[in-house]
């Protein structure tokens, strides 16, 4: 059939618009990639050619409140592959694993992987300097040493649990170290490079490198030689009681700042898997929840003092032994109780029916109250994981057993963190201070302090005025009571024992006790609280005859660091049968022979050096207070200190 030319033209025409439309649409495409999309695609080819070495920034340290470093970082460099440079994979792999004292082939499967970056891990991963510096000296194709570092605790188990550890990348996981990591972590940096499939610097391109910002060092409220002290405390008392564990807070009642917190059992955090989960996984002093006991007294003296329910002095209360309320024989630790006495005398004998008798003239809901608004029941929110928040009764559940056993610690469950915050309260004019453990984050450059954690008062519990009636009371526990255990001479020390059965299996324990003591000092102006509880120890189980001297180790020694000085109007100690009192030492300088026997007054031992009559330096000095009974030793010479040439 023949095709008239209009027919030609049509087709020819409609191939000519289906090639336009296809070279319009190809330009189309060619804009829209160009134009819409080609910022996109240029992203992902640079992506694709582009490699990164890492730099990891360094951990801030964390430092003592005076700024020992308690925690810093040590180089440990990681190894890392570029498998598209690698040129000999087989020798390369047999040369870093003798290095690294890993299997050949597991090296080798690292080096062959179609990744752009791998790291030789574990085994590469964290080494020594020497180790990394024997890699570069073999000079490997596509093995890169990159600058790396580890946690270093340098004091091992000091303060572990305050501290915590960090994982493998630096990143914290316990302890401070986990609450404030993203402060202490900063930021990692890295070098950025393009490269072709060989692995090789792309002509034209340069490398960018991108620093890192190191984390910010953190100071701490703790203080390392008060650390130090409890911790030797601690070490030695579980020699010679062998219990289960053991805990102890030192606090400053004043602003909340921990200046020591330690447990037994405990590791130390760059060998934390040597030892089971548990134990560095609870803190103890935040953790564990118990019956206090009779430290808890304190609340119930500050709230029936601030109520106005009870005059120390002058109000009587027999004790025979025992109470009855709701048909339960509530019985006092004394077997025949303690007769006739004061209340102040009820205080410094710790009697349960003295107590119960306060938290009768309270009432169950006033009394708990008080108990709250101490902090106990809700957490005291220090800045580490882990605090629990204890037990109270709900208060329709509470009757007149459960009144009385509350007055004098049973059956309620506190933290030893909650006890310390509350004792702190009772004793420093009334305040309820949150704890915390971070004193200021400072820039690891220029030194400077960027940040500062500030005292945060929670709430006014008590007034000033029941505030010094409590230190009062408990400084007469310390000077005639429970707690003369606790006493130490030169310092006004205020207290309270505790020993309370443990619950086992939902009954009370006859033999399982945990015995505690909480101190402070000076007592009129307290610069200091510590609290020990010790876990069922071997033989007496008593807080006043277990804890208290503990207490006062650490006290005597961390009130010396602390800077308090000693002073001589404190309350004098009652001695018991069998007890060595303390007296003052004599001036004997300048005196005769025969004039110093009659001052000695049979209180001293005496011993002597040199010849002569008359006594020209002593020790101790005079005005020092020591056992009576202790030596003293004279230096003789033939002439008075003012004629002597020497002097005294």
């Amino acid at each position: 059939m023949k095709i008239s030319g209009v027919t030609v033209r049509r087709r020819l025409f409609f191939i000519l618009l289906g090639v336009i439309a296809a070279f319009m649409a190809l330009v189309f495409r060619l804009g829209y990639v160009q134009l819409g999309i080609g910022k996109e695609l240029s992203e992902k080819a640079e992506n694709s050619w582009r490699r990164e070495i890492p730099f990891t920034a360094k951990r801030g340290e964390i430092l003592d409140r005076n700024g020992i470093r308690l925690a810093y970082n040590i180089s440990s460099p990681t190894i890392m592959a570029i498998p598209v440079q690698v040129e000999d994979a087989r020798t390369t792999a047999a040369k870093l694993a003798k290095v690294l004292d890993l299997k050949e082939e597991t090296v080798y499967g690292l080096i062959t992987k179609k990744e752009r970056i791998v790291r030789i891990q574990p085994g590469g991963r964290k080494i020594s300097t020497e180790k990394a510096q024997e890699i570069r000296e073999l000079a490997l194709p596509g093995i890169v040493v990159a600058e790396d570092n580890k946690r270093y605790n340098p004091y091992g188990s000091l303060a572990a649990h305050i501290l915590g550890f960090t994982g493998i990348d630096n990143q914290g996981l316990t302890g401070v170290e986990l609450t404030y990591d993203k402060r202490l972590s900063g930021m990692s940096g890295h070098i950025s490079y393009l490269s072709d499939a060989k692995g090789d610097l792309m002509p034209g391109s340069t490398d960018t490198y991108q620093k890192p910002r190191d984390g910010l060092n953190l100071q701490l409220t703790i203080d390392k030689q008060v650390q130090t002290i409890m911790e030797r405390e601690l070490d030695q008392a579980m020699v010679q009681h062998q219990p289960k564990q053991i805990i102890a807070i030192a606090m400053d009642p004043g602003s909340g700042e921990i200046l020591g917190m330690a447990s037994r059992p405990t590791y130390e955090p760059d060998k934390f898997r040597e030892v089971p989960s548990e134990v560095y996984n609870r803190n103890l002093p935040i953790w564990m929840t118990y019956e206090p006991g009779s430290t808890f007294k304190i609340i119930t003296l500050a709230a029936a003092l601030e109520e106005k329910k009870v005059d120390l002095h002058n109000e009587t209360f027999f004790d025979p032994g025992a109470i009855e309320v709701g048909g339960a024989r509530l019985r006092c630790w004394k077997r025949g109780g303690h007769g006739s006495q004061t209340f102040l005398q009820v205080v410094e004998n710790s009697c349960n029916p003295g107590f119960v008798t306060l938290g009768q003239r309270l009432g169950k809901e006033k009394l708990f109250d008080y108990i709250k608004g101490f902090g106990f029941g809700t957490k005291t929110g220090i800045d580490l994981r882990g605090e629990e928040n204890g037990i109270l009764f709900k208060l329709d559940r509470v009757g007149p057993v459960e009144l009385a056993t509350t007055s004098f610690g049973q059956g309620v469950s506190v933290t030893p963190i909650q006890q310390v915050a509350a004792v702190s309260a009772a004793v420093n004019g009334g305040t309820l201070y949150k704890p915390h453990v971070a004193k200021a984050w400072i820039n690891p450059e220029t030194g400077q302090v960027v940040d500062t954690i500030e005292p945060e008062a929670v709430r006014k519990v008590i007034s000033e005025e029941t505030s010094k009636q409590v230190r009062e009371a408990l400084e007469s526990v310390v000077a005639k009571g429970t707690g003369r255990n606790a006493f130490i001479d030169g310092y006004r020390v205020g207290g309270k024992t505790g020993t309370a059965q443990k619950v086992i299996n939902g009954r009370y324990s006859a033999d399982e006790h945990i015995v505690s003591f909480i101190g402070f000092a000076p007592a009129d102006n307290p610069k200091l609280v510590v609290y020990v509880a010790v876990d069922d120890p071997e033989g007496i189980q008593f807080g006043g005859v277990v804890a208290a001297p503990i207490v006062r180790s650490i006290m005597a020694d961390a009130l010396v660091a602390l800077g308090v000085e000693p002073r001589k109007d404190q309350v004098e100690r009652d001695y018991k049968y069998g007890e060595t009192p303390i007296v003052e030492v004599p001036n004997l300088v300048g005196k005769s022979v025969s004039e110093i026997y009659e001052d000695l007054n049979m209180n001293f031992n005496l011993s002597s050096a040199g010849t002569g009559s008359y006594v020209i330096r002593q020790a101790p000095a005079a005005g020092e207070r020591v056992e009576r009974g202790s030596t003293i030793r004279i230096y003789l010479g033939k002439e008075t200190p003012e004629n002597h040439n020497h002097g005294s």
